[in-house]
């Protein structure tokens, strides 16, 4: 039996290659896509635009009900991000977005709220969801679920060229660092840490080329039957 609406989750820490492949077999699919890390940054610069303190949960809330219409699409290569028609894709990716984003994250109020707003993304033909809690929150009866990682190290070096590509000659040492103290807040925040769902396919993607990772996914896919050739 095919489910009436299938849905793959690929959860991992950063730099793990998530983002890569969800937009690979998104497009292969031609199925909706879901980056959580995405929707929180949204609140992110919602808030900086309406001129909310992230602590003023009350009226952060109310603001999040009330105008925050997300919606990603693929332009070329790419994913972009609309937050209430408008393209905020490169908006959301500086720094001060992300450390907002993350104060945001340790909210109970605002996960709660958003929980709903991921999980109507689950839509015909079918959804791939890219986060950190996905297969263990967000979506945890989806048939298909990937924890994707790899080594600090090669997780670095993956972000240091993605940053140099864009113009940014960043240090190896401060950079990994960094990601160092993200996996330490990852793994241990009280709510919703990131951690493998007890039935989720687990893949190393340091030593395995993007394309052998996808042919892996959607072997799999097909068969706990997802979908038909």
């Amino acid at each position: 039996m095919i489910l009436a609406i299938p849905i793959i989750t690929i959860d991992g820490p950063s730099g793990a290659g998530k983002s890569t492949i969800c937009k690979a077999i998104g497009k292969l699919l031609s199925w909706n896509i879901l980056d959580s890390g995405a929707i929180y940054r949204s609140v992110a610069l919602l808030s900086l635009n309406k001129k909310l303190n992230v602590l003023d949960l009350k009226n952060l809330s109310k603001c999040i009900l009330s105008n925050f219409n997300i919606k990603f699409f693929y332009k070329n290569s790419e994913i972009r991000v609309l937050l209430n028609s408008k393209d905020i894709t490169d908006k959301i990716r500086e720094e001060q977005i992300s450390k907002l984003s993350c104060s945001i994250a340790e909210s109970s109020t605002i996960r709660n709220i958003l929980i709903e707003k991921q999980r109507s993304f689950l839509k015909e033909p079918g959804l791939i969801a890219d986060g950190r809690d996905m297969g263990t929150v967000i979506f945890p009866h989806a048939p298909v679920k990937i924890f994707l990682d790899a080594s600090l190290e090669e997780r670095t070096r993956r972000r240091k060229l993605q940053l140099k590509k864009k113009g940014f000659n960043v240090k190896f040492g401060l950079l990994f660092q960094e990601m160092k103290k993200r996996d330490e807040h990852d793994y241990n925040r009280k709510i919703s840490p990131l951690f493998p769902a007890t039935d989720a396919i687990i893949i190393n993607s340091e030593h395995i080329s993007i394309n052998q990772i996808i042919e892996n996914i959607l072997q799999y896919a097909q068969e706990k039957l997802l979908f038909n050739n």
